[in-house]
């Protein structure tokens, strides 16, 4: 069976201020996100006694290692758009270069693509972490409740 190569319906439109708005987005969204991250290394290290001495224990294991790996991908990404941004010089300048143009096209074709799937996995991961911080209050909440 032949696999055929899909073509992205949105060639026509990647221009140089398209892209560079696209850039500008993502960058907002991922300083956001390292924000956020933050907040969560606050999160986790405040409920540290509980996630280490519940039956959380091997679950918050992972969300910590999650954590670490997301923070290390946003930082790379981050990184990786602001080299592209740079690159938009390429689009914009009055000299011809249309190889170079086309591929600073599909970079940011893969970029498109890259950002999104990392945000998907990174609004996953909020809610993974939300419920795991939630179950934990609920059992403390429950505890006292007892006593």
């Amino acid at each position: 069976m032949k696999t055929k190569e899909v073509k992205a319906k949105h060639e026509a439109w990647l221009n140089a201020e398209t892209m560079h708005n696209s850039s500008l987005k993502w960058l907002s969204e991922l300083k956001f996100a390292k924000d956020e991250q933050l907040f969560f290394d606050d999160l986790v290290k405040y409920y540290t006694i509980q996630l280490i001495a519940s039956k959380y224990f091997n679950k918050s294991k992972k969300i910590v290692t999650k954590l670490s790996d997301l923070q290390e991908k946003t930082d790379s990404l981050i990184n990786t758009i602001i080299e592209h941004e740079k690159g938009l010089k390429i689009m914009v300048d009055t000299i011809n270069q249309l190889d170079e143009e086309e591929i600073h096209k599909k970079e940011h074709r893969k970029l498109i693509i890259t950002v999104s799937y990392f945000l998907e996995k990174y609004r996953a991961f909020k809610a993974e972490l939300f419920s795991l911080v939630k179950g934990i209050i609920k059992e403390g909440k429950q505890k006292r409740l007892l006593q």
